[in-house]
Parts: C-alpha cells; structure tokens; sequence
C-alpha cells in the first residue's frame, strides 16, 4: 500500500519522533511510504529505512502548502495521507479536494484540545476559533485516530462526532533499538554507573505545557530533604526562565538544563527517577520510554495520558497538577522504595512499534469516500 505521511514543520518532540516510528512500522510491513516535511534541519529523520522517502517542501502559506503537497500526491498516486497536526489538517484535505482520484485522508489528534485551550488562556473568540476549525476540519476526514482514550473522549465532545468513529491506537514509542540505546554510557558525569546521589529526569520541550517550574519547586522541596539532582532534558523558549527559577530556589548547582540529547534512553535508564509534571498531555511519549527502560516513574494526573499509561496509579504515582507539594511527597516515596524494572515494562506491552503499525495500516486501509468522519 502506497501511503503519505504529512507534517509540514518538523521539530525535536514527540509528535516528530512518532511518525518516524510510524514510517518505520509501516515500511517494515511492506508498505511504500512518503514522508512530507518543511526543508530545513530535521532531528530523527536520520533513523529512517532508505525505502521510505522524505519530500522536502518550502515553508509558506497555507496555500503554497497546499500546492507542494497537491503536486507530491499527483506524482506519487498514494492511497492514503495521515496528517499528524492540526496545523496541517485543512492542508491536507484541500490537497484531496482537489485531486482527480479517490484519496483517503486520516487524521491523527495527539493532544487533548480543550486542556490546552484552557491552560493557554486564550481569549474566548481565539478558543471559540479553535474549537470552529476543529470541528470542521474533523467532519471533512475519512477517519480519525486518538492516541489514547482520554484524546478520543475530548476530540468527540469538540468535534460533535460519536467516540465510536475515533480509532485508538496507542503511541509506536518502544522500537527494536530502544533497549539496545539504552544500555550505552549516557556520557554526562552525575549518571555515571554507581552514582551516589540520586538524579532525576525530567523530558520535554521548554514550555508551558510541561510545567517545569512545578517540577523545579517540587524538587527544591525534596532537595531540602536529602541530597538529590535534577536534569531537565529539552529545549524551548522558556530555558533561560527555568534556569533563573533554579537559582531563585537555591538548587542551581544540583539542577542542569542539557538542552536536546540524542540519546534520552541512555539517560533514562541510568536515572533514579523520571518525572512528568505537565498541565496536559495527550499519550506522553517520555513516560512510556522511562518504563520501558526500567526508571521508575512520577506522574501528574493531567488530561489525558498518564492515567492509562500508569493504569490509575499502578505503576507509578497520580498526583493533581501544578501541586508542588503531592508531587515532592511522591517524587520521595518512589525513591525510597522504587518498583522493579520488570513490573514497570508491562505498563508498556501495547506502546511498541509493530502493534502501533499494524493497527494505524488498517486504519488507513479503508475505503477514500470523502464522506468525513462524522
């Protein structure tokens, strides 16, 4: 089956890490598969199989978009296009309209829409905008895929579409190598093997969403209570912010803001403990990777993923979000007394690369009718 995937920008997160995973898991099932993206550097595009093509275009309007797209589709006749962003939704489908043949246009949504419109404090007529464009772009698709429950339930209640249309299927984060990585040195001093002083990690992208300066209050509470380190692993605007807090709460000489690492699992594997303190989420890709590798895990209870990932609080600890003092008193607990690594690696069975494929090539598979989701 000839598929496109599509994203027009490409950055170091999650969302550009899953779809190489995807790429790899569809081409690994015979698939022959199309990735368009934005010129420009590109972490994670260097994992790919040669037989899966990368398509540059030029970054432009909406339109321009549309018109470099429209002509890789004409020239390579796929069967099916994922769009893996909102941004990039509408590109998509006014790519299809105006094609002359059958065209099946999935639409993958990794985030819990109303979450983050709330923690964003948009005005309302930005909000309202949001939920409009949504809602259209949702009702014009062939299919609709969540990334975990939570996502669907939300997607359906903007989108005014029964959950049943929504397909869940769980992030491909544990690939063949994942294991393999994790065992090289991570090469930064305070996780060299028998470390002394306990370190944890923290992974993301430096902004909002994740809510670092929570996780940075909690852990100078839990650093006032024994010897503890902190590394923030991610870029972002907000690097220099969080740095100052650091030095605000007096814990900068045990705190270290790397920047973007090529090899997160070696760090993760070699932690005491990972922490995820986001205001929203849609299936955390890093706490799905911190249990694959063995680091036990500390988890808000934001919408929408870390409560199915951890099963309700089974394998690692729910805490409210932006609660300093429920996150530090769990953060301590774990350390004290931290799961085996055995245990966590089942949180994780359905997370790998092959399952995660298979299930998004049937979902792709179906029929190109136009007649939309809803």
């Amino acid at each position: 089956m000839r598929i496109c995937l599509f994203i027009s920008s490409f950055g170091d997160g999650g969302v550009e890490r899953m779809l190489v995973h995807l790429a790899r898991g569809l081409a690994s099932l015979d698939c022959d598969i199309s990735l368009v993206t934005r010129e420009g550097p590109a972490p994670f595009l260097d994992q790919l199989p040669p037989a899966v093509r990368v398509v540059r275009i030029a970054p432009g309007s909406s339109r321009q978009r549309r018109d470099q797209l429209l002509r890789h589709l004409e020239a390579e006749r796929p069967q099916a296009l994922l769009s893996a962003k909102l941004a990039d939704d509408r590109v998509a489908l006014d790519a299809r309209d105006h094609l002359q043949w059958p065209l099946r246009v999935v639409l993958r949504t990794g985030t819990t829409f109303s979450a983050r419109l709330r923690a964003g404090r948009r005005r309302w007529w930005s909000a309202w905008r949001t939920r409009r464009q949504v809602r259209a772009t949702t009702r014009r698709a062939d299919a609709l895929v969540a990334v975990s429950q939570g996502v669907a339930d939300d997607l359906a209640d903007i989108a005014g579409v029964p959950v049943s249309t929504i397909s869940v299927i769980r992030n491909p984060v544990i690939t063949p190598e994942l294991l393999a990585r994790a065992q090289q040195p991570a090469g930064h001093p305070w996780l060299a093997p028998g470390h002394e002083v306990p370190v944890l990690i923290g992974m993301g992208g430096l902004r909002r969403q994740k809510d670092f300066p929570t996780l940075l209050r909690a852990f100078a509470r839990l650093r006032a209570q024994r010897p503890v380190r902190l590394l923030i692993l991610g870029q972002g605007r907000q690097q220099q912010r969080l740095e100052n807090l650091a030095r605000e709460l007096g814990v900068q000489d045990d705190v270290r803001l790397p920047g973007f690492v090529d090899n997160p699992h070696a760090w993760l594997a070699q932690a005491d403990l990972f922490v995820l303190s986001s205001a929203w989420e849609g299936s955390p890709n890093a706490l799905a990777e911190a249990l694959a590798v063995g680091c036990p895990v500390v988890s808000t209870d934001c919408p929408s993923g870390p409560r199915e990932i951890l099963a309700g609080g089974r394998y690692g600890p729910l805490v409210p979000v932006a609660d300093v003092a429920a996150l530090a008193e769990a953060m301590a607990r774990t350390l004290a007394a931290p799961p085996t690594a055995e245990r966590l690696a089942e949180a994780v069975v359905e997370y790998h690369m092959q399952p995660s494929a298979r299930a998004y090539l049937a979902v792709l598979s179906g029929p190109a009718d136009g007649a939309g989701a809803g």
